[in-house]
């Protein structure tokens, strides 16, 4: 790989719109970055097409052949069984023989995950690793973890979880001490299980060198209170989930009270640059891409009905990462973790 260039290698074939909106998506990154080349993984009868469609990626990208592919609902396990000669595994295959920076999919989650951390293997000092993503806040994005990849998780694995936060959201938000909140069920020290509350020791040591703020609660996630938001992957998948289908929800309704009647449709034309600007904030298609952080090697997993410009955004993530060497800041802080010490727990036995 030339040091200047920076080689992303596509999983073409995963993902309800593929390999169309992994083409576009390529197309539509060109026009963003002048640094980038392509490797396809997939069915060169079905990509080759596209190019023509979406120029001058042709002139970018190679295309390494394979009819074989990740099905959307197989599991991990006959994935890794199966599915060694599959775009998905080749892609990430490619990362790991260091033929490509990074590796973008928008196919099966638990295939990817389980793919990627028996090729990649995860990084020294790293239990776990964990499914970061961006959300939307009044004050911008934020980063939040871990969002399914660990339903359990002990105070080290959140404190890790915080350590790479941290990382992300310096590489992809542009931050320089990103503040860190610990999702609770409340903000005051007293609340919350052992797990959270041990965890929150080890990130108030300033030895750690991170910009902890203490406990948030679900609301902080929207008002902006925090940069990243810790938490355990079963707690941080059902809040992403309600999150996403609250939007929805409103933004049906605002649908809806603007074409209940003649005088709301003619509001809707005074309102409509507003609601434009609104539309595009919200637009989940711009957030779209997530890492396994942790790992070895960089794999952003795209939602799977991504189209190409959701796809673009999924690239996006990837190249500032890769651009940033994410793992490189991750190891660095990890080296500072090391050296602070991990509170006793409290015992439950009974004095007599």
């Amino acid at each position: 790989m030339s040091a200047s260039t920076l080689t992303i290698a596509l999983d073409a074939m995963g993902g309800d719109n593929a390999p169309a909106c992994v083409v576009e998506g390529a197309q539509l990154a060109l026009r963003k970055y002048d640094n980038l080349h392509f490797i396809f993984f997939g069915d060169r009868a079905k990509i080759e097409p596209l190019f023509k469609l979406f120029p001058p990626v042709e002139d970018f990208s190679e295309i390494v052949h394979t009819d074989v592919l990740v099905a959307p609902h197989d599991k991990p396990s006959v994935a890794l069984r199966r599915g060694g000669q599959s775009s998905m595994r080749l892609a990430i295959d490619a990362v790991k023989e260091d033929k490509a920076h990074c590796t973008v999919s928008a196919g099966n989650t638990g295939a990817l995950m389980a793919m990627a951390k028996i090729v990649f293997r995860t990084l020294p000092g790293i239990s776990r690793p964990a499914i970061a993503a961006l959300v939307p806040t009044v004050k911008g994005d934020c980063v939040m973890l871990d969002l399914g990849a660990n339903v359990e998780c002990d105070p080290n694995d959140l404190v890790q979880f915080a350590i790479m936060g941290d990382a992300f959201a310096r590489a992809v938000l542009s931050l320089q001490s990103p503040k860190i909140g610990l999702l609770n069920v409340g903000s005051e020290e007293m609340k919350g299980n052992e797990e959270v509350k041990l965890a929150a020791q080890i990130l108030r040591n300033p030895d750690l060198g991170l910009n902890f703020h203490g406990f948030v609660e679900g609301d902080d996630i929207a008002n902006g209170t925090v940069d990243v938001v810790v938490t355990d992957g079963f707690t941080g998948n059902v809040a992403l989930k309600t999150a996403e289908g609250i939007g929805r929800m409103v933004s049906r309704y605002v649908q809806n009270a603007f074409t209940s009647s003649l005088g709301s449709k003619l509001g809707y034309l005074l309102a409509k640059p507003a609601m434009a600007r609104l539309r595009k904030s919200l637009d989940p298609r711009r957030r779209n891409g997530a890492m396994f952080l942790g790992l070895n090697g960089i794999a952003v997993k795209s939602h799977g009905s991504a189209d190409g410009y959701s796809f673009y955004f999924a690239i996006r993530v990837a190249v500032e990462l890769a651009s940033s060497r994410i793992n490189h800041k991750i190891l660095e802080e990890l080296k500072f973790s090391l050296s602070v010490p991990t509170p006793v727990p409290p015992s439950d036995e009974k004095s007599e």
